[in-house]
């Protein structure tokens, strides 16, 4: 990174900053933008066609190189970024400027790689995103692999260990072309051994991103504490995989990467998945490839293969879910005429499918609208999107509990038509509330006192100086009394001189005019305050019962996730 002789306090704080994260671009909020500087600004100006400028411009020789974006357009840009191979840092303010005694405190809040995107402009809605994690160790004449899956968009954490006899590590190729992470976690001190494997799969999967994390991260005791203490349970014999040890270790450095990245509640990752070859039926990737399961062998798109050809459903949790089952087909017959029993009845009643497509069509993706609410990110249309989602749910289990076969009634009986959440977005969230956060009309009129008085301040604020006005000429009797406003005494009443003699004790002399008289009282001082401050007051004050209530539902994951 270029030197720069003379550091302004802004630069010094930057630069702290991205000495804690230096394989990412660092987006530094001042204001209204995320600037990046240096190194930062040359990659990310090249990847983003947004102009390079610099600091110093007269000092060619302490010259910042140097580009900003809009924060309000971030999330266009971070995608590109991402999609080209990209970490970024997004840097926030985390104090006011009227707070801060020097420089404004800063902090990285988030970390986002190709394998962390959980916003739905970026993601395909039919397919998971995975991150995964890969451990090794010799074992004999074998290799023990140990490997997990993470969806963060969704909360889906999936475990594997397998035995490689052949050095070639094509079961694990196996999984990674099964699941096609766009990120990949290995140990920084065993990547010159996994170079091959690391190469292959690069092949196999194009964008593959690769990432190193410390060795000391990928220790069996402290990632099995990570994991029981995150799941908070004493073992993981619940979860069937307490014997991977290897798998136990690829969980482990996989969660405390979401942890060290999210830097957030990641509650609604709630349960670990073996990955269970034995009741699956076995298909290698060539087979796949061959039988183009999921996209064809030309041009590799999903349109044309068997997928497409299948995929009728209705929400993006039933597109996810259809893939998942063509990737792992089963072979338990009893799973398998339960299935069919299902498929049976509804394909033989028209109008209770017909019924049911009208409901879900409806729905929107709920596992990843649930994901941003726990992860703090979700927003004013989320909570619309899930109110949708919830209102449909009493329909759907009425449907369902007129299905006569039994898997499909089960789902009924055991459905949580979540009336209580749909009530709160109901009387909280405004119809037409933005994408954004801080520009307010989030809220509903009629649920907080408070903000309906800083809304109706801000609405009738003329109206309410009239009044005001009026109401002080009936008190004093004088009929020519004014109520006015100037930046320097703020809001004043204003009487001649001849009547500044009748005014009330209460009132306090501020200032006086050649034919006039001007006063204040604590009363006026009071509605000044209020006028002024309302229309900030009622942002912070819309932001903080906005968050409260997605903190709420946040807090609701593992009923959103059933």
């Amino acid at each position: 990174m270029t030197k720069v002789a003379k550091l302004t306090p802004m630069l010094q704080q930057y630069l702290e900053i991205k000495e804690q994260h230096q394989d990412t671009i660092l987006f530094y909020r001042m204001g209204d933008f995320y600037e990046m500087f240096y190194d930062d600004a040359v990659t990310a100006s090249k990847i983003l066609g947004i102009t390079l400028t610099a600091r110093n411009k007269k000092n060619p020789a302490n010259q910042v190189p140097m580009c900003g974006i809009p924060y309000h357009a971030a999330t266009n840009y971070l995608a590109k970024l991402v999609k080209a191979g990209k970490r970024v840092a997004i840097c926030e303010q985390t104090e006011s400027p009227s707070e801060a005694k020097g420089i404004v405190r800063r902090e990285v809040v988030r970390v986002i790689s190709p394998g962390l995107v959980t916003d739905s402009q970026s993601l395909d809605a039919k397919d998971n995103l995975y991150v995964a994690a890969l451990n090794r160790k010799e074992h004999g004449n074998d290799t023990l692999y140990g490997i997990s899956f993470l969806d963060l968009s969704t909360g889906a954490f999936l475990i594997g260990e397998f035995t490689d006899h052949d050095e070639h590590a094509e079961i694990i190729l196996d999984q990674l072309t099964r699941m096609t992470p766009a990120e990949l976690l290995i140990n920084e001190k065993d990547s010159e051994n996994m170079a091959d494997l690391v190469d292959t799969a690069k092949t196999l999967l194009p964008g593959l991103c690769i990432t190193k994390r410390p060795s000391n991260q990928f220790h069996f005791g402290s990632c099995e504490e990570l994991l029981t203490e995150h799941f908070q349970v004493s073992n993981l014999a619940g979860f069937g995989c307490s014997t991977f040890k290897q798998g136990i270790i690829a969980a482990g450095v996989l969660l405390e990467y979401i942890i060290d990245t999210q830097k957030s509640n990641i509650a609604h990752i709630e349960k670990l998945t073996p990955i269970d070859l034995d009741n699956i039926l076995q298909i290698d990737d060539s087979s796949r490839r061959n039988l183009e399961l999921t996209q064809t062998i030309i041009g590799t798109q999903r349109e044309g293969s068997l997928l497409s050809v299948l995929d009728h459903t209705c929400t993006p949790m039933g597109a996810r879910m259809l893939k998942q089952e063509i990737l792992f087909p089963l072979q338990d017959v009893q799973r398998i005429n339960g299935r069919l029993d299902a498929v049976h009845f509804l394909h033989t009643h028209p109008s209770i499918r017909a019924n049911f497509r009208e409901q879900l069509t409806a729905i929107y993706d709920v596992e990843r609208l649930n994901s941003r609410m726990v992860l703090g990110n979700g927003n004013g249309r989320d909570m619309l999107a899930l109110k949708q989602s919830l209102a449909k749910l009493p329909a759907i289990k009425e449907l369902l509990l007129q299905c006569e076969a039994a898997r499909i009634k089960d789902i009924g009986e055991q459905l949580d038509i979540l009336d209580d959440l749909h009530q709160l977005l109901e009387t909280t969230i405004n119809e037409e509330a933005p994408i954004t956060l801080r520009e307010g009309r989030l809220i509903k009129e009629g649920y907080n006192d408070e903000l309906d008085e800083l809304v109706h301040i801000q609405r009738h604020g003329k109206q309410l100086i009239l009044d005001l006005e009026t109401q002080e000429r009936t008190a004093t009797g004088i009929s020519k009394l004014k109520v006015g406003f100037n930046k320097v005494f703020g809001y004043f009443i204003e009487v001649s001189r001849l009547q500044s003699e009748n005014v009330p004790e209460t009132y306090i002399r501020k200032q006086t005019l050649v034919n006039a008289e001007r006063f204040i009282t604590p009363e006026l001082k009071e509605f000044e305050t209020k006028v002024i401050g309302a229309q900030d007051r009622r942002l912070e004050l819309e932001y903080q019962l906005f968050t409260e209530i997605r903190t709420k539902l946040g807090q609701e994951s593992s009923r959103l996730l059933q």
